[in-house]
């Protein structure tokens, strides 16, 4: 496997650990904040499954240097592939956002049969408000991995950290089943 190879999870990753950083989400307000996405111009509030990614690869492309030692960085592709296959499942309005320009996004989307936008968010509108999670590498500043449950705007479910990322879709999938069940008691 090349480490180039961005649908790839290679062996051995760093396992990223809770420090906080996504503690305030939780009852937190979506901002009435509209971006633009491979499908056009997105509400971040409009949506219900919200997974952030720190940057997307392209296959053939090197990652940045020391990108697999940062916990948490590696595979932003399988992330969005997951949300991607199960999408049909979830039932709900679901994006991927990354700091990452428009046309980055697109191509992304494109390449991979994205079925519902991927916004780019490369102001980094978000990590002021609700205050997500960034971090930073090769002068870039760009988001950690996280994926948020919300509810007419509010965030009621937050997933951080993420790992494996590949699998994402499916523990996401999952609390919204058991909350539904819950909440049809």
């Amino acid at each position: 496997m090349s480490v180039s190879d961005p649908y790839a999870l290679p062996e051995g990753l760093p396992v990223p650990v809770d420090d906080g950083a996504a503690d305030h989400l939780t009852g937190a307000r979506l901002p009435d904040l509209v971006l633009p996405s491979s499908q056009g111009a997105v509400n971040v509030r409009d949506v219900e499954v919200l997974y952030v990614y720190p940057r997307t690869g392209k296959p053939g492309q090197p990652p940045l240097p020391g990108w697999d030692e940062i916990p948490g960085a590696r595979g932003c592709t399988p992330q969005s592939c997951g949300f991607r296959d199960r999408y049909a499942d979830f039932g709900v309005r679901v994006a991927g956002v990354s700091a990452q320009s428009l046309e980055d996004q697109v191509e992304f989307a494109e390449r991979n049969r994205m079925p519902f936008p991927v916004i780019s968010d490369e102001w980094l509108d978000l990590a002021r408000d609700p205050g997500l999670p960034t971090f930073e590498v090769e002068g870039l500043t760009l988001y950690k991995r996280l994926a948020l449950v919300a509810e007419g705007g509010r965030i009621v479910k937050v997933f951080y950290p993420v790992f494996p990322p590949d699998s994402n879709a499916e523990e996401v999938l999952a609390w919204l089943a058991s909350s539904r069940s819950t909440t049809a008691r």
